[in-house]
């Protein structure tokens, strides 16, 4: 068999130009919908991560000089931190960091102990003084 009649045995269709272009178009514009859908869709989810203990200007308010420790306790919750070596302070400190949820609802992220409030007591476990009201949000 030579090589002239191997050739004329291949049968050809002609490419129709419509059906290729039919075909660029569309698997372009799905490769375009993916990797557009990709950036949301196929994005890990990010929990918020609430650090401490939540305290409003309302809440810490109520807190009055005289009160005891374990009034303290009910308005406010247990401490972020009772230092041993200080142990008539307690400090509650609440950091936030927005994840996927938080972003979405426009929540801001609560930085580097920016709400910090400082219950200070004397040794009979009354409270003497307090600090930081006004980092705390209303």
């Amino acid at each position: 068999m030579s090589h002239l009649t191997m050739i004329k045995t291949l049968n050809l269709r002609p490419l129709h130009s419509s059906s290729v272009l039919r075909k660029i178009v569309i698997t372009s514009i799905l490769g375009a919908a993916v990797t557009m859908s990709g950036c949301s869709l196929l994005s890990v989810y990010k929990i918020d991560l609430p650090q401490g203990t939540p305290i409003t200007q309302t809440q810490a308010q109520k807190l009055q000089v005289g009160m005891n420790q374990n009034q303290v306790l009910y308005l406010l919750g247990s401490p972020a931190i009772r230092d041993t070596l200080e142990p008539n302070r307690w400090d509650y400190i609440y950091d936030y960091q927005a994840g996927t949820e938080g972003q979405r609802k426009g929540i801001t992220d609560v930085k580097n102990a920016s709400q910090h409030l400082k219950v200070y007591f004397n040794n009979n476990g009354i409270v003497t003084r307090i600090q930081g009201l006004e980092s705390l949000p209303k």
